[in-house]
């Protein structure tokens, strides 16, 4: 009898991995390939997080978390985005985001049922729906549409099979939005269809320019049909408190607390009265730390246009998507050589799927001294590879 299960060992490693593994055996490398905020956790969130555990909060939470915590998620999120959720009945506290994605998929699928995953996309959403027996339709965007999903795109991979849909915006790894008015015809087809979607809003809060966030579960018909992930990792500069949330339908929300109940019984106490410091008096933080993402953005789009290497302007999270096809080399091959010859550290496109072949994910969560030195590094390579 064989000891493991097949469906893990045909998964494929994270492309991301193997850089990280590299860079850290490289003294003087830069990185530009982690999806982490370089702020620090704001000291009154960590301050509430210390005064709990002097208080003794370290006891399990109820299975779907603080009452609290789910109180102000929705109240949150009826105020930014007009999507209102019962915090009794369809709120869930989870361990990050990831938990969130996973729980859903699993909550939801039968065995055989397609879930509709556009790429370039987060690394996780394809080996989830496969672990949970379903099937991971992966639909290419294009760069001449900002790697934004159309409702063409979307209606040619719906087949009888088709159960939910992925929505990841705004993207990592392109950096790219979708603004409500590009979201109602994918609304429109969902209900069609009768598709549920699963959409990952863990960026929400870094958005640029004139354009908010937008939540498709704010479109009228979508509510009942739409879980909605987020988290304070990216927002709050909160990555290793763990914590994220989902915002269901009740029927959905009961069965994705059942499987959390049974996995993980609670998201962590501590990390969870630190969240409701966040929600309730993090504004000034996530303005200031967007500000600054927002300055760095501009300056990486300067250099690439100087450089005269192709991308899109990205209008949320922290990432650039350049082009490097006109190089004649995988994305592979330029980040490899690129990480041995300048020891700059990025990530190929294709990790994220086959369509971002011929791209790199930039992270411009960095400083602007290691981004000035970094896109030095970067144009002196372009200019040895044009001759």
């Amino acid at each position: 009898m064989k000891p493991l299960n097949q469906t893990v060992l045909d998964m494929k490693p994270s492309g991301i991995r193997k850089f990280f593994d590299i860079v850290s055996e490289m003294p003087d490398a830069i990185s530009l390939g982690v999806g982490e905020p370089d702020f620090d956790t704001p000291w009154h969130v960590c301050d509430e997080g210390i005064y709990t555990l002097e208080k003794g909060r370290t006891f399990y939470t109820s299975n779907s978390g603080l009452m609290e915590l789910r109180e102000e998620i929705c109240k949150w999120y009826a105020t930014k985005y007009g999507v209102h959720r019962n915090p009794a009945k369809e709120a869930l506290i989870t361990v990050g985001g990831s938990e969130g994605i996973d729980l859903a998929i699993r909550a939801l699928l039968e065995p055989g049922d397609e879930v509709i995953i556009p790429e370039p996309s987060y690394v996780s959403y394809v080996p989830c729906v496969a672990l949970a027996g379903g099937v991971p339709v992966t639909l290419s965007l294009k760069n001449e549409n900002q790697f934004k999903l159309t409702a063409e795109e979307l209606e040619s991979a719906i087949t009888e099979k088709t159960k939910a849909l992925v929505l990841s915006f705004p993207n990592n790894p392109t950096g790219a939005i979708m603004t409500r008015e590009e979201l109602l015809p994918i609304a429109e087809l969902a209900i069609k269809y009768d598709l549920y979607v699963i959409s990952d809003e863990i960026y929400s809060e870094l958005t640029y320019g004139d354009a908010p966030h937008a939540s498709i579960a704010a479109i009228p018909g979508m509510e009942e049909r739409t879980i909605v992930i987020n988290g304070f990792s990216k927002a709050y500069a909160m990555t290793g408190w763990r914590l994220g949330y989902a915002l269901a339908p009740e029927v959905i929300a009961k069965e994705m607390t059942k499987i959390h109940q049974f996995c993980i019984m609670c998201a962590p106490t501590t990390s969870q009265y630190a969240a409701v410091e966040a929600i309730k008096n993090g504004e000034k933080d996530i303005h200031h730390m967007r500000e600054s993402y927002d300055k760095r953005r501009h300056f990486l789009m300067k250099q690439f246009e100087v450089m005269g290497l192709p991308c899109f302007e990205p209008k949320g999270a922290f990432y650039m998507f350049p082009c490097i096809k006109e190089f004649g080399m995988s994305s592979d091959d330029f980040a490899t050589t690129l990480l041995r010859e300048e020891e700059l550290a990025v990530v190929p496109g294709n990790a994220f799927g086959d369509c971002g072949e011929g791209f790199l994910r930039i992270s411009y969560a960095y400083s602007i001294d290691q981004l000035r030195e970094a896109m030095d590094r970067m144009s002196r390579f372009i200019r040895k590879l044009r001759g």
